[in-house]
């Protein structure tokens, strides 16, 4: 997401870099470069002219021309301020009331029910809660159905009425039904609509007045670029909603709605959808997303990922057989599907600084582990247990049963080797060896 302003952004700085001596001219025609790239983003010009004036007077304000790096103070100004634009602080989504309940808005297409089902997995597994999908959208063919098919992924309850085609009667069935059965949080997904279409943006208030709800999200597709922001204030005018979601963003989106959508409607961003996965759904971060569009990467986000995922116990399990010399090819492959559980690959590149420009133009596909998964079920169990034992023919029968080469299995081993070495150095505490170890191995080399 955001790789094309990512990439005109760092071309404007470089006006900056590139100079000897910093002036007030260097920094207009820096200011000049990043207005011209925020729009080519689809912001609008008024929010692109505004922002840069901001940054141009605090960047002068703050003494960037007699600064040791201006470059480097001028970007953590702009930090600060794109964190600002996108709303500065992460917003909780209301969570009262009993049951609490959720209303999704927006328009046809923009990924209202996807996200009412990765709402609904990510409250589950993250909050404990019991939810109910309400399937409120009575005119899309196949509405149900779909909602009903993303209730069974994620493991939650759905309330339907196929007989009924009122949406405001549905949803004040599907509350009494939720607390007759124990769900805390109901989740109405409604259908798409149009601002301008006057009965069915009364319908949706109609809704709204029946079940008070706790929340109201408007869905936004991120593609759509700045008349996501025009649609989201016609929504606004009418239902007042509490946030927004930006749907899509793994796609070619230019992040225009994401960087000017707040400063329009003055309601947060709450949600981003990263993938079509149900997994694939992160809370937004003003400040993480400003880091990762100047390239700065999103260590937290990372982190955060990285300890969803990864069991105490097995890691554990896993530091002692490292400290036995027992760590096989069978704990790698765990170690490679808990990775993957992660998400995206390019997009968990993207979060390690200085990784978003390497990765420009590289490919790098969900199924990347793919080659290394086949190498090692092409093994045989002692060979997963004992990877000393993979000699000569054993390495040519791996690299016909997987598909691979003699080339691809040796590197293989090579970066198991190196993985071994580095997380033993870790657990005694040998970082500095590790990082000696890396500048002269030149690191471990990506999936193919």
């Amino acid at each position: 997401m955001f790789e094309n302003l990512s990439e005109k952004l760092d071309k404007a700085f470089k006006v900056l870099k590139g100079q000897g001596s910093i002036s007030e001219i260097n920094v207009a025609q820096t200011m000049k470069e990043i207005r011209k790239a925020l729009l080519s983003a689809d912001v609008d010009f008024k929010t692109a002219k505004s922002f840069t004036s901001r940054v141009q007077k605090k960047a002068l304000g703050e003494k960037v021309l007699s600064a040791i790096d201006p470059g480097q103070l001028l970007i953590k100004i702009m930090k600060d301020e794109l964190a600002e634009l996108m709303g500065s602080e992460q917003s909780e989504i209301s969570l009262e009331g009993t049951p609490s309940v959720i209303l999704i808005a927006g328009l046809q297409g923009s990924g209202k029910t996807t996200f009412s089902g990765k709402l609904a997995f990510h409250l589950k597994n993250n909050k404990n809660k019991r939810p109910l999908l309400v399937a409120c959208d009575v005119y899309r063919p196949a509405a149900i159905d779909q909602i009903e098919v993303l209730a069974e992924q994620v493991g939650v309850d759905v309330f339907q009425d196929r007989e009924n085609k009122n949406p405001v009667l549905i949803a004040e069935n599907a509350i009494k039904h939720a607390k007759t059965n124990g769900h805390n949080v109901v989740i109405i997904d409604t259908a798409g609509r149009l601002a301008v279409d006057e009965a069915m943006m009364s319908e949706i208030a109609a809704v709204k007045k029946a079940v008070n709800p706790q929340e109201i999200l408007f869905i936004v597709d991120s593609m759509t670029g700045q008349d996501a922001v025009n649609t989201a204030k016609a929504f606004n005018d009418k239902l007042n909603f509490d946030g927004v979601v930006l749907t899509k963003l793994d796609g070619d989106t230019r992040g225009g709605a994401a960087l000017t959508i707040r400063s329009v409607v003055d309601k947060p961003i709450k949600f981003i959808g990263t993938s079509e996965k149900m997994d694939g759904l992160d809370i937004f971060y003003p400040d993480r997303m400003a880091s990762r569009i100047l390239g700065m990467g999103d260590v937290i986000s990372l982190v955060e990922r990285a300890q969803q995922q990864f069991d105490e116990e097995e890691a554990r399990q896993v530091q002692k057989k490292i400290a036995k010399n027992q760590f096989g090819f069978d704990d790698f492959l765990k170690q490679i599907q808990q990775v993957k559980k992660m998400g995206n690959m390019k997009d968990l590149m993207g979060m390690i600084p200085g990784m978003g420009k390497a990765m420009k133009g590289v490919d790098v596909e969900d199924d990347a582990f793919k080659g290394i998964e086949a190498m090692i079920h092409s093994m045989t169990k002692q060979e997963r247990e004992n990877p000393k034992l993979l000699n000569g023919s054993r390495k040519k029968r791996i690299a016909v049963g997987s598909g691979t080469s003699v080339v691809e299995v040796n590197q293989l081993i090579k970066q198991f080797s190196q993985m071994g070495k580095m997380m033993k150095m870790m657990q005694g505490g040998g970082a500095k060896q590790m990082m000696q170890m890396m500048k002269s191995q030149g690191g471990i080399a990506g999936p193919k």
